[in-house]
């Protein structure tokens, strides 16, 4: 379990496929102290979410954290567009006693949503996003949303996009900051919306 509150930044430094994906990311910006502390050091077998996915550490060589990719979390996340040098928001699995400064993220992605636009308003960005069918139900206006791992707060919904605003802090220290309009985006959609919307379901049938 998450916040989606991104405690540090890496780079993919290699991709190898044998049998499985394996990919080496290179921390090179820590956000947050207390991502690594003495008292809570990162250990083989952890979960760390990169870009909004839940990935088990391999392996940790000095600033280096190496994950194994199954075909099936390539299919249904935008981690196939990674390249060597794509910047990747990492978030450490929350402790019981953490703080929630976002809101709970499980780091199950649900879908890969495209960037329509980007506009700058007041200093910060706000992004406007595609909305599909599957996941329209499940977004509301003011509700919570994951985007590449980061917690944010809908604006507003329409019916084939939604937006989402981001503050300078936030667009200076994610990966949000190298999307471009036309990419794709991690999505995971807020628990209570996904338990509320399936119970109406469920009721209704």
């Amino acid at each position: 379990m998450f916040s989606g509150i991104i405690s540090a930044l890496g780079n993919v430094k290699n991709i190898t496929y044998n049998d499985i994906y394996s990919v080496d990311i290179e921390i090179t910006k820590i956000n947050l102290e207390d991502f690594e502390k003495s008292d809570n050091l990162i250990k083989i077998g952890c979960s760390i979410a990169c870009s909004g996915v839940c990935l088990t550490l391999t392996e940790k060589k000095n600033n280096v954290l190496t994950f194994d990719i199954s075909k099936e979390t390539m299919s249904k996340t935008n981690l196939s567009d990674w390249k060597i040098g794509s910047l990747v928001n990492l978030e450490r699995a929350l402790r019981v006693g953490d703080e929630i400064g976002g809101h709970f993220v499980t780091g199950h992605v649900d879908t890969v949503l495209e960037l329509q636009n980007i506009i700058e308003e007041d200093g910060s960005k706000i992004l406007f996003i595609k909305l599909n069918k599957e996941i329209s139900p499940y977004i509301a206006s003011k509700g919570s949303i994951t985007i590449e791992g980061v917690s944010l707060t809908v604006n507003d919904v329409k019916n084939d996009y939604f937006n989402v605003n981001i503050i300078p802090f936030t667009w200076d220290n994610t990966n949000l900051r190298n999307i471009k309009v036309n990419d794709f985006v991690n999505v995971e959609i807020d628990l209570l919306s996904r338990y509320l919307v399936n119970y109406q379901k469920r009721k209704d049938n």
